[in-house]
């Protein structure tokens, strides 16, 4: 039922965008030309990431995660998804596959949700990028202020839904 709704709504946008061409109706080409340009930037970094991140579960031991990120792990393991997070690049549909194959690998829901923030407000090239336009002082001012803010949330947050007996499922 989901599969049918998703293609009926699919079939219908691109009526849409082609109608839209067809016409000379702006607001439509536009949504057409985003969509072309936001597919066609994914192509660029989905594929690589994903190789990486297969490489990750392969290579990594589980024993190592645990380690650094896991239940046993000390306040450390905030750095290093802080550091992991800051070199992800492509946003957040990178970093939730990345999340959860760290979760998967047996670190901690606290460490998980601080990483997903991290990649959220701590990634170089986006503090690069603030730093030309709003200057340096105020990128540093704003990094001193969310990087608390994530880890005291992600620390809440994760005491919350291990209370709750939450478990993150497989994506099948």
């Amino acid at each position: 039922m989901k599969a049918r709704f998703s293609t009926v709504l699919f079939a219908v946008y691109s009526v849409f965008v082609v109608a839209s061409l067809v016409f000379g109706f702006q607001p439509g080409k536009d949504i057409g030309n985003n969509f072309l340009a936001f597919t066609l930037s994914m192509l660029k970094i989905l594929p690589g990431a994903f190789i990486l991140i297969g490489l990750f579960q392969v290579w990594v031991s589980r024993k190592r995660v645990e380690k650094h990120l896991g239940e046993e792990s000390s306040f450390l393991g905030f750095l290093w998804v802080l550091l992991l997070a800051g070199t992800t690049v492509g946003g957040l549909y990178i970093a939730f596959p990345v999340a959860y194959a760290l979760y998967e690998k047996g670190a901690r829901i606290q460490v998980v949700l601080a990483y997903l923030g991290f990649a959220a407000v701590s990634r170089i090239p986006m503090m690069i990028f603030e730093a030309s336009f709003m200057g340096v002082k105020f990128t540093f001012v704003r990094l001193a202020v969310s990087i608390p803010l994530v880890v005291v949330s992600a620390v809440i947050l994760g005491r919350y839904l291990k209370a709750s007996n939450w478990k993150m499922t497989s994506p099948q």
